[in-house]
C-alpha cells in the first residue's frame, strides 16, 4: 500500500483528494496537515465524509512516513514549504499549487495527455491548473500538428469552488446565484503554462491566445468554447482529434454536443469538434476539482507509482 500526506486538509480540493484516496484500493491515508484544524476531526470541515473516516486533521507531518505528499496550499505557499522542511529523496511530491508549473526545481508539468512518459517514475509532480487543463485539451492536437498560426479565441466558464474555499464578494450564494461576470479578461494567470504546453508541443511559437474567462452560477465544473481559423474540414479535425486521444483513459471525443453534467463528479475531459466556415470550433469541459485538480493529481500518482492510470477513479458522473 502507498503511504499517503496532504498538506493544507481544509480545502476544497483536499476535501475530493481525501474522499478519492479513502476508496483507491492501493492508498492509505497516514495523515492530514492543517495548521488551522488541527485536532478536528476531517468530517466537521469535509460533511461528506460522514461515515468514511475517522481521521481528524494535524498539525505535524512526518514526510518520513509516507511515500507521496500532495500540497493542497495556496499558491506560493509550496515554495515557502519547502524553504522551511527538508523533502526525503524517496519522496514524490504532487503539487497542486502553480509554483513550479514552469517547471523550475525539476518539476514534471504533469498534464498525462501531454507527457505521460515523463510523469511516469518522476518524483517532483507540478499538477495543471484547472482552466490549463481544460483549454490545453481543446488544442493538444492542433499544436501537435503545427495548426495554431491563427488567433485562438476562448470563452470559460467555471463553477464557485474554483475560487477556493475561503468567502469573498463574488463566491457567497446572494451574488453568485443567478449570475455571470467576466474576471482577468486576457490575462489569467493560466495562460502561462497553456502558451508553454502549446509552443513545446507545436516546436514553435503559437498564435495569440484571447482568453476570456467567467464566472458561473454553478458550484462545480468548467465549460470552454475555443474556436480558431484552421484548413482542416470536419471530418480530417475529428479524427485528428480520437486519433491524438485514442490511447487516453480519461479524455474523449464525443460526436454530439456536450453539457457540464456528463463530467461533473468525475476525472472525464470530454470534448466535441465542429466546422463553421473557416473556424473550428472545440468544446471542452471538466470538472474543476477532479480532472482540473485531485483527480488529475490522484492518476498522476497512478502513473508516478507505477499503479493502473484509472485505479480510484471510475467514478460516476451527476448526468441528471
Amino acid at each position: 500500500m502507498i503511504k499517503t500526506g496532504i498538506i493544507g486538509g481544509a480545502g476544497y480540493t483536499a476535501g475530493e483528494l481525501i474522499r478519492i484516496l479513502l476508496n483507491h484500493p492501493g492508498v492509505e491515508i497516514e495523515w492530514i496537515h492543517s495548521s488551522s484544524q488541527a485536532g478536528l476531526p476531517i468530517t466537521q470541515v469535509h460533511g461528506g465524509l460522514i461515515g468514511e473516516t475517522d481521521l481528524t486533521f494535524s498539525d505535524t507531518h512526518d514526510l518520513n512516513a509516507v511515500d507521496v505528499v500532495f500540497l493542497c496550499m495556496g499558491h506560493g505557499k509550496s515554495a515557502e514549504f519547502w524553504a522551511a522542511n527538508d523533502r526525503p529523496e524517496k519522496l514524490v511530491v504532487i503539487d497542486l499549487a502553480q509554483d513550479y508549473r514552469d517547471e523550475s526545481c525539476g518539476y514534471v508539468y504533469a498534464l498525462p495527455e501531454f507527457q505521460r512518459e515523463r510523469i511516469a517514475g518522476s518524483k517532483l509532480i507540478a499538477n495543471p491548473g484547472c482552466f490549463a487543463t481544460a483549454i490545453q485539451m481543446s488544442l493538444l492536437p492542433l499544436a501537435k500538428a503545427g495548426l495554431l498560426h491563427q488567433d485562438i479565441n476562448v470563452t470559460a466558464i467555471t463553477g464557485s469552488t474554483g475560487a477556493g474555499v475561503k468567502p469573498g464578494a463574488t463566491t457567497h450564494f446572494s451574488w453568485r446565484n443567478d449570475n455571470l461576470s467576466v474576471y482577468k479578461a486576457f490575462s489569467h494567470q493560466h495562460l502561462h503554462e497553456i502558451r508553454r504546453t502549446l509552443t513545446t508541443l507545436q516546436g514553435s511559437e503559437v498564435a495569440p491566445i484571447l482568453f476570456v474567462p467567467m464566472r458561473g452560477d454553478f458550484a462545480r465544473g468548467i465549460f470552454a468554447s475555443v474556436y480558431t481559423r484552421c484548413t482542416l474540414c470536419e471530418e480530417e479535425a475529428v479524427a485528428l482529434y480520437k486519433d491524438f486521444y485514442k490511447d487516453a483513459v480519461f479524455t474523449h471525443v464525443s460526436d454530439r454536443p456536450l453539457d457540464l453534467k456528463q463530467v461533473t463528479n468525475t476525472n472525464k475531459a470530454l470534448l466535441h469538434v465542429e466546422k463553421h466556415g473557416e473556424q473550428l470550433l472545440i468544446t471542452s469541459c471538466i470538472d474543476n476539482l477532479l480532472k482540473g485538480a485531485s483527480g488529475q493529481a490522484v492518476q498522476n500518482m497512478n502513473i508516478a507509482m507505477g499503479l493502473p492510470e484509472d485505479m480510484g477513479l471510475r467514478l460516476k458522473p451527476n448526468a441528471f
